[in-house]
């Protein structure tokens, strides 16, 4: 009894997928057609080895000693080997085009960008784009027909968008299909062509669309807006139109994440004695109250003054950091009022104090956002 295994040059143990994988290897190099005439019965062998191999009932019968092959060798049984192993080994795997290609089809999708200020992250708000993309073709509605004509079935294939020829080889006749050259797969031909289209059924236009920008978007956010992107081939459904948000800087304030960060410089007076002070923010004038003895790079916030959640309700908060004016020039008057007080204080000859190092504002949120 032959050894399969060694003529597929598997072990004992191999897998569907290992036999399946060195067959094809053998088949390849073996074939008439490649090695010449002198490999066919190598490549016989080969092809019978996979046949009982590649078959669990009668790889199981040859374990145990028998040999399950008919005399002669059968070649198209219900081992699982025949002429579509063939034609995946040399054609290329994959299903054979059974029928005729729809003429429509869907059309791809569409990305464009869209600027926007960071008052309408806030808000949300409502623009319109200039997008150029494929839309129905007005003349023909389509069918890629010139108007009062129709699509032809193909006289070649007679409709079925494919063609059958038989080929002889050292195994019999072989039947393959392929597409029809004449109609191209579709079944039909277009005798006339809609001559503002081309017997596409589409064309470029550039049109404007609405879009309504959601509160809470961001720099790299996508809006999809559903069959609004390219009209396929032959009328086809539209694909999708991505809007890409870019969020554009903004002098006064600055995003993290819902929250809005922006800095308040005081006089040392004000911070030291306290003060009410106007902002003026998205929301417009917000009182805001320093209390007495305010900090430099104390932060106060007021809730609910940030940027819209997206897909949510509520909004960020803003966060105003306090930065405390030291005067650089003092007349007489002004530096005789700060010795009194620095008297009176106790300050007059100060000790210096060592701390730690201060990190600015914004390097401070960033470690805090960071985990740091």
């Amino acid at each position: 009894m032959n050894d399969y295994y060694e003529i597929l040059g598997v072990p004992r143990d191999a897998s569907t997928d290992q036999i399946k994988k060195a067959y094809r290897k053998l088949a390849r190099e073996l074939h008439p057609d490649v090695a010449g005439a002198e490999a066919e019965d190598r490549f016989k062998d080969v092809s019978r080895a996979y046949e009982v191999l590649s078959n669990p009932d009668k790889r199981q019968q040859y374990d145990r000693g028998v040999d399950p092959t008919a005399p002669g060798g059968g070649m198209g049984g219900s081992g699982g080997f025949g002429f579509q192993d063939i034609f995946e080994t040399f054609f290329g795997g994959g299903q054979a085009q059974q029928g005729p290609v729809p003429r429509s089809r869907r059309g791809q999708d569409a990305l464009v960008r869209l600027d926007v200020d960071l008052e309408e992250a806030v808000f949300g708000a409502k623009r319109e784009l200039q997008v150029d993309t494929a839309v129905v073709c007005r003349t023909c509605g389509g069918t890629c027909c010139r108007p009062g004509t129709t699509m032809h079935t193909c006289e070649v294939c007679k409709g079925r968008g494919v063609v059958q020829r038989v080929q002889r080889s050292f195994l019999g006749q072989i039947m393959t299909t392929a597409p029809c050259a004449a109609c191209q797969g579709f079944g039909t031909v277009i005798p006339e062509p809609c001559v503002d289209c081309g017997g596409e059924g589409r064309v470029r236009e550039r049109r404007t669309i609405a879009v309504n920008v959601p509160a809470g978007v961001e720099t790299g956010t996508r809006i999809r807006l559903t069959a609004q992107g390219e009209v396929g081939p032959g009328g086809g459904p539209a694909g999708d139109l991505y809007v890409e948000i870019r969020e554009r800087p903004h002098e006064t304030f600055v995003r993290r994440g819902d929250d809005l960060h922006c800095t308040l410089e005081v006089p040392m007076t004000a911070a030291a004695l306290g003060a009410g002070m106007t902002l003026d923010t998205f929301d417009g004038e917000q009182e805001i109250e320093l209390r007495p003895g305010t900090q430099p790079a104390q932060v106060v916030t007021l809730r609910g003054l940030g940027v819209g959640h997206l897909n949510g309700s509520g909004r960020g908060d803003l966060q105003v950091h306090v930065e405390v004016q030291v005067p650089t020039t003092l007349d007489d008057e002004q530096a005789e009022l700060l010795r009194s007080l620095a008297k009176l204080r106790g300050e007059e000859h100060p000790e210096p104090r060592l701390s730690a190092a201060h990190p600015g504002v914004f390097s401070r949120l960033r470690d805090k956002l960071s985990g740091r």
